[in-house]
């Protein structure tokens, strides 16, 4: 009667709607929603089958070591023989190589000019048979960054139209292997050994001569520093 009277004072649309919430509450107690909703929530959480495979799977999954990745640029070079290796190691940066660079004083103009135009001089004296360039060194060659470009005409005329190691052969024989980018024609990995083990700092010039199809015979001349000419 108190639920009659109750509807009695809503208005049609407040009674429909209450009509409809009695209605569905006595729907979800015939299914008893309820009991089954607090039973799944207090039941205990076990993996399924399928994750339970799954982790099975990854535990007994063998872990293979994947190859070390090497850059696109160096992939298609002939590998390093056992001996060049050990010689570009042999002469990796040092302390005391770091010291050596520091201890010379600065180089003038002046000092960079002489030393271009002994090594254009020296040129002249070398055998026409093998082509040759004279290449200034800058600070980006011989103290940080380590890359030598090559004169690009030198390297559409004579060098190889890939990538290959080219031996550096200095004034006492010994020989240094270092990677010949075609693309960008120049000289990276094992050109930093050369260089540092040679003492080259930026000002000095060097002959290159192509002996052989992908060796050069390596003239060094020293840039007189600052410091050298006032003893002088």
């Amino acid at each position: 009667m108190a639920e009659v009277a109750k509807q009695g004072m809503m208005s049609p649309y407040e009674a429909a709607r209450e009509r409809t919430v009695m209605e569905n509450k006595r729907k979800m107690e015939a299914l008893n929603l309820r009991h089954l909703s607090a039973a799944i929530k207090e039941a205990p959480k076990t993996p399924s089958p399928m994750k339970q495979k799954r982790r099975r799977i990854i535990e007994n999954a063998v872990v293979v070591p994947s190859p070390p990745r090497r850059s696109r640029r160096l992939a298609n070079l002939p590998e390093i023989a056992p001996h060049s290796a050990e010689r570009m190691t042999r002469y990796s940066r040092k302390p005391s190589d770091l010291i050596y660079l520091a201890s010379r004083g600065s180089i003038s103009m002046k000092a960079r000019l002489e030393a271009a135009t002994k090594a254009e001089e020296l040129e002249l004296q070398l055998d026409p048979e093998f082509p040759s360039f004279v290449k200034a060194m800058l600070h980006s060659h011989v103290v940080r960054g380590f890359w030598l470009g090559l004169p690009s005409h030198f390297c559409d005329t004579y060098m190889p139209k890939q990538d290959c190691i080219v031996t550096l052969v200095d004034e006492k024989d010994e020989e240094f292997d270092t990677n010949y980018l075609a693309y960008k024609k120049g000289l990276s990995g094992g050109w930093a050994g050369f260089a540092i083990c040679h003492g080259m700092q930026d000002g000095d010039a060097a002959v290159f001569q192509l002996i052989k199809p992908t060796t050069f015979k390596v003239h060094i001349i020293r840039a007189a520093s600052d410091d050298d000419e006032k003893d002088e």
